[in-house]
């Protein structure tokens, strides 16, 4: 599965949480799994532990966030942004593998996606002001 693919499918478990509760989780990550066509192994478990390290530093990335996007609090932010500026700002504060200007231009690609009109800006600016 290309990088691409993968970091997609990161963002729709980090949407997806945010529907269910930590206990739901487990049960929800095995379904998604499931639905996924000729997934193999090394890339389920690349997912699940790029999901697991988002969510461990979920605190962080969102006192981030809240400080890189003046006026918006994560409470008002749209499900998709948030995930996907989730996802990006653990690539480029806590993710060494991957370049910076990488993850902005993946999470503004998955903006223009999945996000509303105005993702793609919202997402970009708050990305620019954490870079």
């Amino acid at each position: 599965m290309s990088r691409r693919k993968l970091r997609e499918n990161i963002f729709k478990l980090l949407f997806l949480s945010e529907f269910n509760s930590e206990e739901e989780m487990p049960k929800q990550l095995a379904l998604f799994f499931e639905s996924i066509d000729k997934l193999s192994t090394l890339d389920q478990q690349y997912m699940q532990d790029k999901y697991a390290l988002v969510k461990e530093h979920l605190e962080a990335i969102d006192e981030i966030i809240s400080e890189s996007s003046s006026g918006w609090k994560t409470s008002r932010m749209s499900k998709v942004d948030l995930a996907i500026l989730r996802l990006a700002i653990y690539e480029v504060k806590f993710d060494d593998d991957i370049p910076p200007s990488a993850a902005i231009n993946e999470a503004v690609e998955l903006a223009k996606r999945f996000g509303g009109e105005e993702s793609s800006t919202f997402v970009n600016g708050v990305l620019g002001a954490v870079a």
